[in-house]
């Protein structure tokens, strides 16, 4: 009889975890997740920013999951786990399984700041990244109108807090648009533009890439016209100032928060069963500490089996689709008796676009630093094929031709809800 494997969360891990298992007749997958499609997050700010349609980077689980016999999917959220009844509630009922698996990947953290949280502009999702397009539009339609130089200024002026990949990506993006599309599409802003900060706490943008990408990056940057504030922290936000930990103010109505990740708990869930940053504690094989039959893999889960990784694994895509690949192996392995593999964390680099034909790429094998138009080829590269289907890539590249040849793109558009129509 085959064992009922359920996996919550269709993101890197989940995914990954689901399609390995497909088409074996010793187990049934039900993928449950609360959107109905896999989306690709290191693209989530293109889409943010109008230069990628949100069809390009996500797909529907049904359609993925189409003639295979094994893999079903569920539309629902996780509220409780009931682990002596092997039992998981949804809002929308119940669901048994053998086994329990945690891909729920991980939230925004706002560290507390409710003001932020209320004020700022997240991007962790799809939904969040629509959202803030839209408004990013709209601040730019109200800057077209007002008479008031100052507010115009407060509207256009972006500051992106969190110097990571995600942030230094769309500072460069924003400043792109600023020297074109801006001046472009809204010639009554003639003579008025806002600045692009970028606030990070570290000493330097990049901190986890090596110290050649961080000064390469910190040099295009500074040429491109972003303002970096490094060792500082974004400390409050009122909707019209963002106040800083040494005490600067700067007028702005758009803060970008791009500064930390946390991951979820559940009701049902033990305490004891999580750690840091309320990441499940699990084993080398990930199976949740204290736990028979449930595992954690990707970014809600902290694996302290390495040495080299004290803290637990960065919380980055590959770390998230070699758990799912190798608990797939090892369930596999269940199934025929078979000795069960240890999770081992290989680096295969980290990499940045900054802008347009400028890009930094850290390769760990050979220990090799790649700056400027040969990384951001292969930035275009890994990031196209790492998309989930054939059709995301052929989208994607061509909206990404387009936009290389005509430095523009017409995606542009404010999809605003019937309730917010007449809202300007």
């Amino acid at each position: 009889m085959h064992k009922n494997i359920v996996v919550v969360g269709g993101g890197f891990a989940g995914i990954n975890l689901a399609k390995d298992l497909a088409r074996d007749p010793n187990f049934k997958i039900t993928l449950v997740d609360k959107n109905n499609y896999n989306f690709f997050p290191p693209l989530i700010y293109q889409v943010a920013t109008a230069f990628l349609e949100p069809s390009s980077i996500s797909y529907p689980f049904r359609k993925l999951f189409a003639e295979k016999k094994n893999l079903y999917f569920r539309l629902g959220k996780l509220k409780q786990v009931v682990p002596d009844r092997n039992t998981i509630i949804l809002n929308n009922g119940q669901m048994q399984y053998d086994y329990l698996v945690f891909a729920t990947g991980a939230e925004t953290n706002f560290f507390g700041n409710e003001n932020i949280k209320k004020h700022a502009i997240p991007m962790k999702t799809l939904s969040d990244a629509i959202a803030m397009r839209n408004t990013l539009l709209m601040r730019m339609e109200q800057a077209s109108i007002t008479n008031d130089q100052e507010e115009a200024k407060r509207l256009l002026t972006m500051v992106i807090a969190g110097g990571g990949p995600t942030g230094v990506e769309i500072s460069g993006m924003f400043a792109e648009m600023k020297k074109g599309i801006l001046r472009r599409d809204y010639p009554e802003l003639k003579g008025l533009s806002g600045d692009i900060y970028l606030v990070d706490g570290g000493k330097s943008v990049l901190s986890p890439m090596s110290e050649k990408s961080q000064q390469n990056t910190t040099e295009v940057l500074n040429q491109l016209g972003v303002k970096q504030i490094m060792s500082t922290h974004v400390n409050d936000f009122d909707g019209d100032t963002v106040t800083l930990s040494d005490g600067m103010q700067i007028a702005s109505k758009n803060l970008i928060w791009a500064a930390g990740v946390t991951a979820r708990t559940f009701e049902g869930m033990p305490a004891e069963w999580y750690g840091r940053g309320k990441r499940l504690l699990v084993d080398g094989l990930n199976k949740v500490i204290g736990a028979t039959n449930i595992y954690a893999i990707g970014d809600n889960c902290l694996q302290l089996n390495e040495s080299e990784y004290p803290n637990g694994h960065p919380q980055v895509a590959q770390t998230a689709i070699q758990q799912g690949k190798l608990l797939a192996k090892n369930f596999k392995r269940m199934a025929s008796n078979q000795p069960l593999v240890e999770f081992r964390y290989h680096d295969k680099g980290s990499m940045a676009i900054i802008g347009s034909a400028k890009a930094v790429v850290d390769l760990p094998k050979p220990n090799l630093h790649m700056k400027g138009f040969l990384a951001w080829l292969v930035w275009l590269f890994i990031h196209l094929m790492s998309l989930i289907s054939y059709r995301n890539r052929v989208r994607t590249f061509w909206n990404w031709t387009v936009a290389y040849l005509s430095r523009d793109q017409s995606l542009r558009m404010i999809i605003k809800p019937p309730d917010e129509e007449d809202i300007l």
